[in-house]
């Protein structure tokens, strides 16, 4: 089985799962680089995910069942055009012709009915994890960003993270700032921009790396919150004062 990154917009990928006969998309803003790819590959689309309701995941939907009337799993409480099938947490769905079983996790925070789909070794997290990031509190709360990182966090080292921007250089320049005594997060860092000079994804990243390198799933250590105590010139009383004031953080920087 293939997992493919395909473009969109300025930083956007669609994730394409197939099997050199039946393809899955992932939060599709854009039919035409799925049909593009399917067109020129000889695929066949059997289903479609999507883990929230903005446009740049959405936008796409209408055109896509046009071409191909295929099932489409979304969250039940955000209501998407064009979601045959809602899930909710805790919901397994099995994509039509490839087999792969995915259990779903509601993980609010970025919007309010966002989810994410998990196999072992496999998560595709949306706008809720980045590498060396997290995406903004447009709909949720802090409280639920930390249950949501925590959840996600919790996964096995190995699990492979399909989140859905490319942000990886951007974030990095944040988290020097954010945890800047990180070796790990250096060499990573100088990974990531060796491939983008030669245009290729810095994603899939995995659960273990983001634990290293993430200042927003390393909230507990002290050189973040050391950190964040510079920023604000108040130390955060607990993990979840330290990831609210990072993501404010973030979000001016």
């Amino acid at each position: 089985m293939h997992i493919i990154p395909l473009p969109a917009f300025r930083d956007n990928y669609i994730w394409l799962i197939h099997d050199d006969r039946h393809a899955v998309a992932v939060d599709p803003g854009d039919a035409a680089p799925v049909l593009d790819y399917l067109s020129a590959h000889g695929l066949t689309l059997s289903a479609v995910l999507v883990t929230h309701h903005h446009a740049d995941h959405v936008g796409g939907l209408a055109a896509l069942l046009k071409a191909w009337p295929v099932p489409v799993f979304g969250p039940a409480s955000e209501r998407i055009a064009g979601v045959s099938d809602p899930l909710s947490d805790g919901d397994s769905v099995t994509l039509p012709r490839l087999g792969l079983k995915l259990t779903v996790l509601d993980v609010p925070a970025h919007t309010a009915g966002h989810i994410a789909y998990h196999a072992p070794g496999l998560l595709f997290c949306g706008d809720t994890l980045f590498s060396a990031g997290c995406g903004r509190l447009f709909e949720g709360t802090a409280e639920q960003l930390e249950k949501a990182l925590s959840r996600l966090a919790a996964l096995d080292g190995d699990t492979r993270v399909y989140c859905t921007h490319e942000y990886t250089l951007s974030n990095l320049a944040f988290a020097r700032a954010a945890d800047p005594d990180n070796p790990e997060r250096d060499r990573y860092a100088a990974h990531c921009e060796t491939l983008r000079a030669k245009g290729r994804p810095t994603l899939p990243s995995t659960i273990a790396l983001e634990k290293d390198i993430n200042p927003f799933l390393r909230v507990s250590e002290p050189s973040v919150i050391k950190a964040v105590s510079e920023h604000t010139g108040k130390t955060p009383e607990s993990p979840l004062a330290c990831l609210r004031a990072l993501r404010a953080w973030k979000d001016t920087f």
